[in-house]
């Protein structure tokens, strides 16, 4: 049982690693702009198609990987420029209603530029042999690709917690999220902070989206819609507009995620003669098998209960976002 667990364990640290990457994305960029990006996935799932075209195009995976990258920050800064900057001090509803355009735009593209190249609407994602196969230690097995997820996961996160508190534009996006009027008056230049929040959170959204195609092995038009569901909940549970705390609800989500998953079937799961008959009946019959269908039912329930006991969220505060 106890290998059981750290496998479990590692799991969870990979998925809540991806979560993670996901949610700071969107808590950048609404901690400054206080926009909703909904877009935020379908621009995953560009650089998930940037990467198929690459590695089918026989790019080798190094090469493929940074092409990808600015590729996706080329289509964040662009939809900051030409969708979101124009609408800028718009009320808040309009702002969420153009994400959900943008996110649009985005999925009609994907799916007229497959068709004029002749790809069916579902690609098989190419998986890298860098990522293929499963590292072995003692009894414990993890898919290659789980430990890029968190070692890629925590290097960027710390990356961008360097950047964030010890760079002068990372002190300026901490000041725009204060109060956006007063650090123009400062002389801060607003649009650079704005479109270098876009571009990281693109950055990591490229990162996210390419490990997220490797482990779900396909990929299409729509595949956002998962992901930038999951960075919401992430974001709320740990308070929207923290990236502390975008990043403490990504690995809580992945936790919670996991743990309802080795749950479901533990009574059957259980050596035999390591509990008596009465309480493996009783899990059995309160966490069968089945129980993993209802996982995102579980998370939804408990971002529930986390909004009745402390609706900012975790690290978030009540009257301002803080980076």
């Amino acid at each position: 049982m106890s290998d059981y667990v750290i496998q479990q364990i590692v799991n969870a640290l990979s998925v809540g690693s991806l979560y993670a990457l996901m949610a700071v994305g969107l808590a950048m960029v609404f901690g400054i702009l206080r926009l909703i990006n909904f877009a935020h996935g379908d621009v995953m799932m560009i650089a998930a198609y940037i990467a198929v075209f690459c590695l089918g195009a026989g790019l080798p995976l190094e090469a493929a990987i940074p092409i990808m990258v600015v590729g996706t920050v080329g289509v964040g800064l662009l939809m900051e420029r030409i969708a979101y900057r124009p609408i800028r001090g718009a009320p808040d509803v309009a702002m969420l209603l153009t994400s959900f355009a943008v996110g649009q735009i985005l999925q009609n593209g994907t799916l007229l530029t497959t068709r004029l190249a002749g790809k069916p609407t579902l690609i098989a994602f190419p998986s890298p042999e860098q990522l293929s196969g499963v590292i072995t230690v003692g009894v414990i097995t993890v898919p290659k690709v789980n430990v890029v997820s968190f070692v890629a996961g925590i290097v960027l996160l710390g990356l961008l917690t360097l950047f964030v508190t010890r760079t002068t534009l990372g002190l300026s996006m901490r000041a725009a999220a204060e109060d956006l009027t007063a650090a123009k008056l400062m002389g801060i230049k607003v649009d650079r902070v704005v479109a270098t929040a876009f571009a990281i959170g693109a950055a990591l959204a490229a990162v996210a989206g390419f490990l997220y195609s490797v482990q779900a092995g396909q990929i299409n038009p729509y595949m956002g819609f998962t992901p930038v569901l999951k960075a919401f909940i992430a974001a709320v549970i740990g308070g929207f507009g923290s990236i502390a705390g975008a990043i403490l609800g990504g690995y809580v989500l992945g936790l919670l995620e996991v743990l309802v998953t080795a749950l479901a079937g533990i009574g059957d799961l259980l050596p035999a003669g390591s509990v008596s008959p009465e309480v493996r009946g009783f899990l059995q019959q309160w966490l069968p098998s089945s129980l993993a269908s209802y996982r995102d039912a579980v998370v939804f329930i408990v971002l529930i209960l986390v909004l009745l006991v402390r609706p900012q969220g975790i690290l978030g505060t009540r009257d301002q976002a803080d980076l």
